[in-house]
């Protein structure tokens, strides 16, 4: 478990480093060069996502709270469009006229999909970690940019893309899910 805490600690101390301290970024920046500072922010990502997986994969999903039971019903009905959403923040759509940081909010349907349907500590610590550092990456970048100037709207078919891709990446995360996870989702249990 203490792997867990500590790969979530790490994911969100790092990026929120840039919004928390950013005086300190520029001038590590300034001393190593743009490049190298990426290379270890890329690390430490990675040394984060590493500590995640073998964390979750080392812990007992000791019980914390019972899920509802159509939990895991609603995780599987949330998740097709948070990934369309964490998508859609890369490309020109119209979800930006509705949503300011569609990635942001993505992770936090997400994270929120997933605590309706898993009730143990490493889902609570994995999970509301990573939805509360979402909330606070959000909060942060609000403070820091200043109000929304909503983009132009863009025609409706480059909508289809997100769409389309988040529904792939929907279909290939169910299929791999219990490989990563050792959970099968709903849809493929028996």
């Amino acid at each position: 478990m203490l792997m867990l805490v500590i790969g979530v600690l790490l994911w969100s101390l790092v990026h929120l480093s840039q919004r928390l301290v950013p005086d300190t970024r520029a001038r590590i920046i300034d001393r190593i060069g743009e490049d190298p500072y990426k290379g270890v922010f890329s690390v430490l990502i990675i040394a984060s996502l590493v500590l995640i997986v073998l964390g979750w994969r080392g812990s007992v999903p000791y019980p914390v709270y019972d899920a509802p039971q159509w939990g895991r019903a609603a995780t599987v009905l949330l998740m097709a469009p948070a990934l369309i959403l964490f998508v859609a923040a890369n490309m020109q759509t119209n979800i930006k006229l509705l949503l300011r940081h569609p990635q942001l909010t993505g992770l936090i349907l997400f994270a929120i999909a997933h605590l309706l349907g898993n009730g143990d500590r490493r889902s609570v610590v994995l999970f509301a970690g990573l939805g509360l550092w979402a909330i606070a990456e959000i909060v942060l970048i609000n403070m820091r940019v200043g109000s929304w100037k909503r983009p132009a709207a863009v025609p409706w078919m480059k909508d289809l893309l997100p769409l389309i891709v988040g529904l792939v990446l929907f279909g290939g995360l169910t299929w791999l899910h219990p490989y990563f996870t050792g959970r099968p989702v709903l849809l493929l249990s028996p």
